[in-house]
């Protein structure tokens, strides 16, 4: 039985052997199964009066006939004359996402750096499940790739609404599956991303180290996988990169297309400058677009951040659009784009990334595992911030700076020999900078 059609014949030959052809055709020649989910088997009838002889009547037998199909406890839904038209309604608003909205094929620009990974996700969203599954696409940060990975929600919800879409980020994956062991609902957290058309995973970077979670991620990508339906991930890198990704995942990831996204050639940057000005109703001089275009030239996101700012300068500031706005508004960008993380964000980061707590790597375990832990963060800190070593010790109980720096230089040490390390801090800087 491979459709709700198949399940309902399976029904109604039940039903016949125990009722007559003329009770068969009165009360279920015109009824129609409309879904079966979660559960439950949603009907079809044309009058309120058939419906109410259908539960009253056949209801139990209905239930008894699913029970024997699946081995669980099944309810029906019923539905009415026109009452299918709101049930439809209300499921395509429940099967959207509201984080992909605006995101579309025909407002993604191709070039030459992302022509193949857009063939790739066009090609998945015209045949999901049939056409390269699992598709990875990776690139830095700010290219494109989210925009590939709603691209295809939309399409294929666009084409049929019914279908089943989950879209869940990489960090967030593991949030939830902890708070469902917290609260003891890993059931529904499985019934969640198992039983879906469509699983759309980004930066997936992200659950790498995390064993716990690579293993519930293993079992819901078999699951997806299994059932013929596709799945689309996103990363800022290759699962070979991905030093801490358990191998029965690489090689799952692997067995798809990969395509990489590049930072956008000149031509293409004028083209989304363009395209982006278009949309929010802004015309520029090609002096501008090609002013933006030379001086921002690896981040689409600061792109169109300036597209952004320039619109605000002529809204707000009733500003004329001057190169000299072009460069004030690239300045702001840039700077507002300048992110330099906190002490606690470093230390919190580092230690959920070596399972601990943050007060692990503040005091004075001196455990294997904590030393390494606080000594990454203390290599991080000096990285990322502004910090002298006197400053980043004061967070550590009040260390002194020849320890900080002995912390700092061992790490140093390890990236040169060893190449997980490297693979560790990037892995810990990424989540840091997700903050």
């Amino acid at each position: 039985m491979n459709s709700v059609n198949d399940i309902w014949d399976e029904i109604v030959n039940i039903l016949s052997k125990q009722l007559t052809p003329t009770a068969i055709s009165t009360w279920f020649s015109d009824c129609t199964p409309v879904e079966i989910d979660d559960c439950k088997l949603v009907l079809h009838t044309t009058t309120d009066f058939k419906r109410s002889i259908i539960i009253s009547r056949f209801g139990d037998t209905i239930k008894a006939a699913l029970s024997d199909l699946f081995s669980c406890d099944f309810d029906i839904l019923v539905l009415a004359g026109d009452e299918i038209n709101d049930f439809s309604i209300k499921k395509k608003a429940e099967n959207s996402l509201p984080e992909m909205e605006g995101y579309t094929f025909d407002r993604f620009i191709v070039g030459n750096s992302n022509k193949f990974a857009h063939a790739a996700a066009v090609a998945v969203a015209e045949k999901p499940g049939v056409t390269y599954n699992p598709l990875f696409i990776y690139g830095n940060s700010g290219l494109g790739k989210t925009h590939l990975l709603l691209a295809i929600g939309q399409e294929i919800h666009e084409k049929d609404p019914s279908k089943k879409i989950a879209y869940v980020k990489g960090d967030e994956f593991t949030i939830q599956l902890v708070r469902a062991i917290k609260d003891g609902t890993g059931e529904e957290f499985r019934t969640k991303y198992r039983n879906v058309d469509l699983f759309l995973v980004d930066d997936i970077q992200f659950i790498a180290g995390k064993q716990q979670t690579q293993n519930e991620f293993f079992h819901t990508f078999n699951n997806i996988y299994e059932a013929k339906h596709q799945i689309v991930i996103t990363s800022d890198r290759p699962p070979m990169e991905m030093s801490l990704l358990d191998d029965r995942l690489r090689t799952r990831f692997e067995g798809g297309l990969m395509a990489d996204i590049q930072p956008p050639d000149l031509e293409t940057r004028m083209a989304i400058i363009r395209n982006k000005a278009a949309q929010l109703g802004l015309l520029l001089s090609d002096e501008a677009v090609e002013y933006i275009a030379e001086n921002i030239t690896a981040n689409i996101r600061q792109l169109e951040g300036v597209i952004k700012r320039l619109t605000a300068y002529k809204e707000i500031l009733d500003d004329v659009i001057t190169i000299d706005s072009v460069k004030r508004a690239i300045k702001d960008v840039i700077k507002i784009g300048t992110y330099i993380p906190t002490p606690d964000i470093i230390i919190k980061e580092t230690a959920k990334y070596y399972s601990l707590k943050e007060e692990d790597l503040r005091g004075q375990n001196r455990s294997k595992n904590t030393a390494m832990a606080r000594q990454v963060s203390m290599y991080l800190m000096r990285s990322l911030t502004n910090l002298s070593l006197k400053d980043i010790g004061a967070e550590y109980e009040d260390r002194n700076h020849a320890t900080v720096l002995a912390s700092i230089r061992k790490v140093e040490d390890l990236l040169k020999t060893d190449s997980s390390m490297a693979g560790i801090v990037r892995d810990i800087t990424s989540n840091i900078n997700s903050n």
